[in-house]
């Protein structure tokens, strides 16, 4: 087999990524990891993630990350930044090709992270107002409206902790969902119904973000009634699901009606030899310690098939 071709190349470098990476590398599979931006996805935007096993007063997810990416340096993972525009299944040798903005790369398997970005609102104001006024980040963006009102737009576990974070700096934090209840883990909500700086809005959506040059506020409209107010605000925090990041998969692999890659439980997709883990797939619980399980299983998986190709299988 040549030099230049990888055993495992891992698109996105997030906690399912940098966990597959860990674990091919340790299985001695020349294996590279090419991420867009730098090493984390997601969860570096996070203030503290308390749920994760070993670290029971929490931990920071730019924090965890690190020690992610730490390790899989350490067990000699080559990682580069560029952006995957395309996948190429060659039908005659079993390769496959992946291409970037700069270059492309060959390798027999090929490990899908990729991720996914917030879900953005649609409606005015949203993009007119985007770094005034209006953030996906709470960590990124919080400080800047110390003894403001803010608006929160979701209903999850993230709208809500990072909703919590924010009242470290806002005059008031008001919380919008589209539902008669929070979607939220059950202490996570008893934590915001309990925050005086906190105000919940059910049953509600935002219908336009006002103001000139910042944002000044946003139009409220109650699904129930149909009724619509205007509510003041100088920040508008969004989290409202996310969107895969599969847009350079969809003429290569089977993809949900949501454009989430589709996989069996050993993260086999529907083309041999591609696997995919974390918060590209379709799948019910999108976390970090469910990204790390699938990153270990797609990386076991992708070796039983470079082993089976290279004639090494353990029978």
């Amino acid at each position: 087999m040549s030099d230049n071709i990888y055993d495992v190349i891992i698109i996105g470098g997030g906690p399912a990524g940098l966990t597959a990476a860990i674990y091919t590398t340790r299985s001695k599979l020349k294996t590279l990891l090419i991420e867009k931006m730098g090493c984390g996805g997601q969860v570096i935007i996070t203030d503290n993630i308390e749920n994760y096993p070993g670290f029971p007063e929490g931990i920071s997810g730019f924090e965890l990350s690190a020690k992610f990416e730490e390790q899989a340096r350490k067990f000699g993972v080559e990682i580069i930044n560029d952006e995957v525009t395309g996948l190429i299944i060659e039908k005659t040798d079993n390769l496959k090709t992946v291409k970037t903005q700069n270059s492309s790369f060959k390798t027999l398997t090929v490990i899908i992270s990729s991720g996914a970005n917030p879900k953005k609102l649609q409606v005015p104001g949203e993009e007119e107002f985007l770094g005034k006024g209006v953030s996906y980040c709470a960590t990124c963006d919080g400080p800047f409206f110390k003894a403001k009102d803010i608006i929160v737009v979701g209903g999850g576990d993230s709208a809500v902790e990072e909703a919590i974070y924010l009242t470290r700096f806002a005059k008031k934090v008001t919380l919008i969902h589209r539902r008669d209840r929070l979607r939220a883990a059950k202490l996570i909500q008893d934590r915001a119904f309990n925050n005086p700086k906190m105000v919940i809005v059910l049953n509600s959506i935002v219908t336009k973000i006002t103001g000139d040059e910042n944002v000044k506020g946003v139009l409220i409209k109650n699904v129930v009634d149909g009724k619509e107010k205007q509510t003041d605000a100088s920040g508008v925090f969004i989290f409202a699901g996310y969107v895969p990041n599969t847009m350079f998969l969809k003429d290569t692999l089977k993809l949900d009606e949501r454009c989430y890659v589709l996989t069996d439980n050993d993260m086999k997709t529907s083309v041999p030899g591609i696997f995919a883990c974390g918060d590209v797939r379709n799948k019910m619980l999108k976390q970090v310690v469910t990204a790390v399980g699938d990153g270990a299983a797609a990386a076991f998986s992708a070796q039983e098939y470079v082993d089976e190709l290279k004639g090494t299988s353990y029978k």
